[in-house]
């Protein structure tokens, strides 16, 4: 087993980020940009040459973000990152999960980018290592939180990681502050990983996946959480089977729980899926 909400919540703040100022004008963060990506070549033992377009440096400085170990952070490199990355994340547009109807027992469905949802919790689909993807701009959703929320992100788990001193077991979560993302936390889970058809097992894990997510968000006395379509992406579970396991877990642990009042949103970003829960959630 892993480590318990008591065992690592004294290793990292989980007190809600306080919103920077937002940069004013393009220039602002222009000059941002290209002060985070002089400190990210440093560190690589590259000098900083900056010829290229706004869009081409942005690029650059979340490319070597994600490549980049949970390496100390000066503070004014987070101050001058969070001003930009909270800036970003006005610009992208904040949604407002309130607005969402609800279908039954407090849970809403919505398609759109997680990043702009401001639910007290958001999960991210994990891998093991529960340090964010690697890859340098990878398109999974473990890659565009972490690259949305900033480097404390990796930091903090990391931290969690060394303490827990091995990899995270499938079906478990954590939860840290999700820095400059709308939402106020996020929670990381690790689904299981899909040869060919799901086992029984494996059905098993991707419900604790559900079920360890709520109850850590209960514990924290969360009042929404929105959930992206666990391990339908690089782990290859299938999206319909995938659905039926979210919704039906997702109700029954409401059943279970009547005394609270947590909205669950279930965030679907393809218009396949979208179509799935559509016609699951019209059952229940």
């Amino acid at each position: 087993m892993g480590l318990s909400l008591n065992e690592y919540k004294t290793l990292i703040d989980l007190t809600p980020f306080p919103r920077p100022e937002p940069f004013r004008s393009a220039e602002e963060q222009t000059e941002a940009c290209d002060t985070l990506l002089k400190f990210l070549l440093r560190e690589r033992g590259t000098i900083a040459a900056f010829s290229a377009t706004y869009e081409r440096k942005r690029s650059l400085v979340r490319n070597y973000m994600n490549e980049r170990l949970s390496l100390p952070i000066p503070q004014d490199i987070l101050d001058i990152q969070d001003r930009l990355f909270w800036t970003e994340s006005l610009e992208r547009g904040i949604v407002d999960v309130g607005q969402f109807s609800e279908i039954k027992y407090g849970i809403s469905q919505w398609q759109g980018d997680i990043t702009r949802l401001n639910a007290d919790g958001i999960v991210n689909a994990a891998n093991s290592r529960m340090l964010g993807c690697f890859l340098p701009g990878h398109k999974c959703i473990d890659n565009v939180i972490h690259s949305c929320a900033g480097m404390q992100l990796r930091r903090d788990c990391a931290r969690i990681m060394a303490q827990q001193g091995q990899p995270e077991e499938t079906g478990e979560a954590k939860i840290t502050r999700a820095y400059n993302l709308p939402s106020k936390y996020v929670l990381h889970t690790v689904g299981p990983m899909i040869g060919h058809e799901p086992t029984r097992e494996q059905r098993g894990e991707l419900r604790s996946c559900y079920i360890s997510c709520l109850n850590l968000a209960a514990e924290m006395n969360l009042k929404s959480v929105a959930f992206c379509c666990i391990g339908t992406g690089v782990f290859n579970f299938p999206r319909a089977m995938a659905a039926e396991i979210a919704v039906g877990t997702a109700v029954n642990w409401k059943l279970h729980h009547s005394d609270t009042e947590m909205k669950i949103i279930f965030n679907t970003f393809l218009a396949e899926d979208t179509e799935i829960y559509e016609n699951i959630l019209k059952f229940i």
